[in-house]
C-alpha cells in the first residue's frame, strides 16, 4: 500500500458536468502534496446505509497546493454504475470518505525524451497532469484522444493547450479521425520518434497499443483497469499477470504493483483465467 496515503473526510468544494462527465473538486487539506500522476483515490459511495459497501477506485486527474495551504483532489467521474453515480450526485458541500494516494504513479524520466499519451475515454483523466509534469522536464509531448463518440472525448481543449500535438480518433467518425487509437499509433511513433508511451483506458485498447508499442521497441507504461474492490491489496480481486524481473510469471494485485505497469511485461488475456507458466500453478 502506498506509503503516503491517509483516510480523510473530503469536502466537495464543485461538481460541474463536462460533456459524459462529471468534474469534480475535493479538499483534501496536505494529502494533495503526495499525489502524483496514476496515483488513484478509493471512495466510499453511499451514504452509512448504503449497501454499497466496497469503496470505488478513481484516477486523480490533478492535486494542487493552493498558496493558503488548503489541497484540492479532482476527479473525472463517468456516472455509468450505481457507486459513480451516487458520487457524480454529491453537492457542493458534502463529505466524503475517500483513501490517497493509491497505487503506482508515472514514471518520469530524468532526461528530455519524446513521450506520446494515449487516453480512452475518461481514462485520459490523469494524463493531463503527466503532460504539464513531462513538459516542466523539457519533453516533447503528443496526446491521442479516443472514444467510441466525440461526447465522450474529455477536455480536447485543454489536451491541445498542454501538449505538442493533440490527435482525436471517434469509433464512429463524429470527431477527428474515424477508427481507434490503434489506427493511428504507428505513423505518430515515426512522426515524432516516440521514446515512451503512457497509457490509460480500456484493457483491450492497452493490449493492442502493447503490441505496437513492442513492434517498435518502445516502452509502454500503462494504468491498468481492473475492477478493484478493496483498493489496498487485501482481497485479491484485481490480479494480473505479469512477467517479474527474474522472468517468472506473478499473479500481482493492480491496486498495489499497479495501476501503473510495464505493458511490455503484462501478459494480456481477456479469459479471466492463470494462464501457463505463472509461479506456483
Amino acid at each position: 500500500m502506498n506509503p503516503k496515503a491517509s483516510q480523510v473526510l473530503a469536502e466537495v468544494l464543485s461538481n460541474k458536468r463536462v460533456g459524459s462527465y462529471n468534474h469534480m473538486v475535493f479538499a483534501v487539506d496536505g494529502l494533495a502534496a503526495h499525489c502524483k500522476p496514476g496515483n488513484f483515490v478509493a471512495i466510499s459511495v453511499g451514504g452509512p446505509t448504503s449497501a454499497m459497501i466496497l469503496r470505488r477506485a478513481f484516477a486523480i486527474y490533478r492535486a494542487t497546493m493552493r498558496s493558503d495551504g488548503m489541497g484540492l483532489l479532482e476527479l473525472v467521474v463517468a456516472p455509468m454504475g450505481s457507486g459513480s453515480k451516487w458520487l457524480a450526485g454529491a453537492q457542493p458541500g458534502d463529505r466524503v470518505d475517500l483513501i490517497a494516494p493509491l497505487g503506482t504513479s508515472f514514471g518520469i524520466p530524468t532526461e528530455p525524451v519524446n513521450a506520446l499519451l494515449i487516453g480512452g475515454g475518461y481514462g485520459s483523466a490523469p494524463l493531463f497532469a503527466l503532460a504539464e509534469t513531462l513538459k516542466q522536464r523539457g519533453c516533447r509531448v503528443d496526446m491521442v484522444l479516443g472514444a467510441s463518440t466525440a461526447g465522450k472525448i474529455y477536455a480536447p481543449l485543454e489536451g491541445k493547450r498542454s501538449v505538442n500535438s493533440l490527435t482525436i480518433t471517434t469509433d464512429d467518425g463524429s470527431a477527428g479521425t474515424t477508427g481507434r487509437v490503434s489506427d493511428v499509433l504507428p505513423d505518430l511513433i515515426k512522426e515524432h520518434e516516440i521514446d515512451v508511451i503512457y497509457s490509460c483506458g480500456p484493457m483491450a485498447m492497452l493490449e493492442a497499443i502493447t503490441i505496437i508499442a513492442k513492434e517498435f521497441g518502445v516502452v509502454h507504461q500503462c494504468s491498468v483497469e481492473e475492477s478493484m474492490a478493496c483498493g489496498i491489496g487485501v482481497c485479491m480481486t484485481c490480479v494480473l499477470p505479469v512477467e517479474s524481473e527474474d522472468g517468472l510469471i506473478r499473479m500481482v494485485r493492480s491496486c498495489i504493483d499497479g495501476p501503473v505497469m510495464d505493458g511490455n511485461k503484462v501478459l494480456w488475456t481477456r479469459s479471466r483465467e492463470v494462464p501457463d507458466g505463472v509461479w506456483g500453478k
